[in-house]
């Protein structure tokens, strides 16, 4: 599904065959999950390909990296264009990115300075699909902030994705929303959350939940539409006696939720403000509204 014989990957210098890729067992991404990456978009655009604001990704990628006290050795202006040559290298117009830094040999819990970066590209429809979704108020929480770096877009921390989204699809619901430490609203496994109540949006505040490139186009996008938009903590009962709802991020884009466990969103999707936002971001990335800072 990702890559065949005749997929090219960027690691550490070099284009390379994806099958001819290889890592270490012993690096300290795969045993203890310090690493971190990112997930990115190129769409093919009037303009040609373009990836999806790729400064601000590449940037959130030197800070994930900074954090967790990584030594990332590329620039965010050398990360996309190496990108920029990872799809030419595989034909690649309408595209999912997945730049990945991970470390070398260590099994101790310490700082590596033998960092690898990876960057691959394949062709990948809407994560959570194109019809409205069925979630489920998750047993796990998101991670404490005072825990780790929340912000950072870590490897380990998806395992708390992994257990939320397995937790729901095995009760027959397409994905989790997930509560944070003091149990307001946070996020889910894989997307930032909005609800709508009488014509006002809210999601939550940053400080528990990740920095969302597609939950800052949502907010510009509602700023230039002339909706109001409250970044507040709210509980799962205020969520519950919302008119509408929906999830935003690179891999989902922006869908609609039809419920949350068995309460369904009275508002039809089409009246709702996040089906404005929905079409008007699917015309923004389409028609390169977005230019690229470097290209």
């Amino acid at each position: 599904m990702y890559y065949n014989e005749n997929t090219i990957i960027f690691l550490d210098g070099a284009y390379v065959p994806a099958q001819q890729a290889t890592a270490s067992l012993y690096n300290q991404t795969m045993h203890y999950g310090n690493g971190v990456f990112e997930g990115i978009r190129a769409y093919d655009t009037p303009d040609g390909v373009r990836i999806f604001k790729a400064k601000e990704h590449y940037e959130r990628l030197q800070y994930s990296a900074q954090v967790m006290h990584i030594d990332l050795p590329y620039t965010a202006k050398e990360l996309e264009l190496i990108t920029y040559k990872v799809l030419e290298l595989n034909g690649l117009k309408d595209a999912y990115i997945r730049p990945l830094v991970y470390l070398g040999d260590n099994m101790s819990l310490t700082p590596t300075a033998q960092v690898h970066v990876v960057i691959m590209a394949w062709e990948w429809g809407n994560y959570l699909g194109d019809k409205l979704l069925k979630v489920r108020t998750s047993s796990f929480q998101r991670p404490n902030p005072k825990s780790c770096f929340v912000e950072a877009k870590v490897v380990g921390h998806y395992t708390n994705s992994i257990l939320a989204t397995t937790e729901a699809k095995n009760n027959g619901f397409d994905e989790a929303l997930l509560t944070d430490a003091a149990g307001f609203v946070a996020e889910g496994p894989g997307a930032n959350f909005f609800m709508e109540k009488d014509g006002v949006l809210y999601t939550a505040p940053l400080g528990n939940i990740l920095a969302g490139i597609t939950r800052a186009t949502v907010l510009e996008l509602a700023k230039e539409l002339d909706y109001q938009v409250l970044e507040r903590l709210f509980t799962i009962e205020e969520v519950k006696q919302a008119d509408s709802a929906f999830f935003c991020g690179t891999a989902a884009e922006v869908i609609g939720i039809a419920q949350l466990d068995d309460f369904v969103f009275p508002m039809e999707w089409e009246d709702s403000i996040g089906a404005v936002i929905q079409k008007k971001y699917k015309r923004r990335v389409a028609h390169n509204e977005y230019q690229n800072v470097y290209i």
